[in-house]
C-alpha cells in the first residue's frame, strides 16, 4: 500500500512538472515573439535614420535568433533593401535571391524581384553622377540587361503586382538605352571600316529592340554597311523598309 501511494505521488509530481513545463514553453514562445518584434522595430528605426549598416546588423541578429515567423521573413527583405540603399547591389541581389528561395509563395515575393531589378538599374549610380553628366549608353550594358530581365520576370510572374507598371516603364527606358548602346558600338566600328561588325550590331538593334527610338538610325547604318560590303540587294531592301516605315512619318 505504501509503495502504491508513493507511486501515485510520484506520477502526480511528473504530471505537475509537465504542466509547468508546457506553460513555461508557451511563455517563452510569447517572450521570443516580443523580442523579435522589438528587434524588428529597432531595425526599422535605424532604417528610418538611414543607418543602413546598423539596420543590417540588427535584422541579421533577428534572423539568427528567431529564424521562424513573420518578423524573420520581413527582416530578410529589409536586409536586401538596406544593402540596395547603401549602394551594394551584389549584396542586395544576393539577399533578395535568398528571400525568394526561402519564401517562394510569400505575399511580398514580387518585391524581391523588383528590388533585384532596381539594384542593377541603379548599379552605375554614384556620387560624381550628381555633378558630371555621363553618357550611360557607353557604359557596361550588363547591369541594364540584367535589370531588364528581372523586371520582365516580375511582370510575367506577377502581372497584377503593384510594381508591374513601374517595371514596364523602366523596361521601355532600358530598351532605348540598350539600343543606344548597340548604336554607339556600331558607330565605333563604322569609324574603323569594320563593315561586317557594323551590320551585325545594327541588325541586332532592329531584331531585339523593335519600337525603340534607335531603330531608324540602325536601319540607316545597316544600309550604309551593306553598301560598303557591296550587298546591293540587301541595301535596296533596307532602304525600302526605311521608306515604307519612317519616311511618311518624317513628312507628317
Amino acid at each position: 500500500m505504501t509503495r502504491l501511494i508513493t507511486l501515485i505521488l510520484f506520477l502526480s509530481l511528473l504530471s505537475g512538472c509537465a504542466l509547468f513545463k508546457g506553460k513555461k514553453e508557451k511563455e517563452t514562445e510569447a517572450e521570443a515573439t516580443k523580442s523579435a518584434e522589438n528587434l524588428f522595430l529597432e531595425g526599422a528605426n535605424a532604417m528610418g535614420l538611414k543607418n543602413y549598416t546598423t539596420a543590417i546588423e540588427i535584422f541579421e541578429t533577428l534572423e539568427s535568433r528567431y529564424p521562424f515567423g513573420v518578423y524573420a521573413q520581413q527582416a530578410q527583405l529589409e536586409i536586401a533593401y538596406a544593402y540596395y540603399k547603401q549602394g551594394e547591389p551584389d549584396a542586395a541581389i544576393a539577399a533578395a535571391d535568398q528571400f525568394i528561395k526561402l519564401n517562394p509563395r510569400h505575399q511580398n515575393v514580387d518585391y524581391a524581384y523588383y528590388l533585384k531589378g532596381l539594384a542593377d538599374f541603379h548599379r552605375h549610380d554614384g556620387f560624381f553622377d550628381r555633378f558630371i553628366k555621363r553618357d550611360i549608353s557607353k557604359m557596361d550594358p550588363a547591369p541594364f540587361e540584367n535589370a531588364f530581365v528581372q523586371f520582365k520576370q516580375l511582370i510575367k510572374r506577377f502581372p497584377n503586382s503593384r510594381y508591374a507598371e513601374d517595371s514596364r516603364q523602366r523596361m521601355i527606358y532600358l530598351r532605348n538605352l540598350l539600343a543606344d548602346y548597340e548604336i554607339s558600338v556600331a558607330e565605333y566600328y563604322q569609324k574603323r571600316h569594320a563593315w561586317a561588325a557594323v551590320a551585325k550590331r545594327a541588325s541586332y538593334v532592329i531584331k531585339h529592340y523593335q519600337g525603340s527610338d534607335s531603330v531608324p538610325k540602325a536601319l540607316a547604318i545597316l544600309a550604309d554597311a551593306y553598301d560598303k560590303l557591296g550587298m546591293e540587294t540587301a541595301k535596296a531592301e533596307t532602304l525600302k523598309i526605311i521608306e515604307h516605315n519612317f519616311s511618311a512619318k518624317k513628312n507628317n
